[in-house]
């Protein structure tokens, strides 16, 4: 059974806006999620080109699309093409395997409540640029962002809680490239593993700012592990964790506990 994560407030959407205008009460574990504006049910992957403005309603998956297992190789709910954005939304459950952005994406303000597979997939080349602002996920069993293209992620201004990774450069994928990703202003709530895994066989980079964790006084949680990718699909090797200055960038002055 997939654990629930148990909100403290409520999220009000900016009258006007189309963004969720988010109340934090001192003290919660996290803030809370945005209130649905309505449910859409999706039984085939949705395609986006330009821009979808989802105005908070709630897509679920639905017949095909209704698994909430980890399977690999699960459809996702939205399918960003290079260049897309896709905003305002709230990724109900079942998920099935979220987002996946083909090249260049910018994911604002969208909102997991029970990650699937994973939240969001970026497969696009080596100059891709994608971008998360705002918004949030929890309950995610295993990874939250997957990087299995290259170019840069950047994860600014997001929560997360009740998680395995945050963010993975993919460690066994048959095509595999040097990949970067900056995180930046992030909410961290536990439980959770680990917040970024990189390849440093490939000169992956993480570089880490802004950080706040929440309800981890023991320190649990990894900050950044460090790996030896392969392109076989076997198991990638763990070689260390820690900021190294070179591939795991960032200092405890970049990390705030409560």
């Amino acid at each position: 059974m997939r654990k629930r994560w148990q909100a403290g407030v409520v999220a009000i959407a900016a009258l006007g806006l189309g963004i969720g205008a988010v109340v934090h009460t001192q003290g919660a574990s996290a803030a809370s999620f945005p209130s649905a504006t309505g449910t859409v049910k999706l039984t085939a992957s949705k395609p986006v080109s330009g821009t979808l403005d989802g105005g908070l309603k709630r897509y679920q998956g639905s017949g095909a699309l209704g698994s909430e297992s980890q399977d690999e190789g699960q459809d996702p709910l939205f399918v960003l093409a290079d260049g897309a954005t896709l905003k305002n939304v709230i990724i109900g459950s079942p998920a099935a395997d979220g987002v996946h952005c083909l090249g260049s994406c910018t994911i604002s303000n969208v909102w997991w409540e029970n990650v699937g597979e994973d939240a969001a997939t970026f497969k696009g080349g080596s100059s891709a640029r994608y971008a998360v602002t705002g918004g949030g996920a929890k309950s995610a069993d295993d990874k939250v962002f997957q990087h299995n293209g290259g170019g840069t992620v950047t994860i600014s201004g997001f929560q997360v809680s009740d998680f395995g990774k945050l963010y993975r450069s993919c460690g066994n994928c048959k095509t595999q490239y040097k990949r970067a990703v900056v995180v930046k202003n992030v909410t961290v709530t536990a439980p959770g593993k680990s917040l970024v895994g990189i390849n440093t066989n490939y000169g992956d980079t993480a570089t880490l700012s802004g950080i706040t964790i929440v309800g981890d006084s023991k320190k649990k949680i990894s900050i950044c592990d460090r790996f030896t990718g392969n392109k076989t699909g076997a198991e990638p090797t763990k070689t260390g964790s820690g900021a190294d200055g070179t591939y795991c960038k960032y200092t405890s002055a970049n990390l705030t506990y409560k």
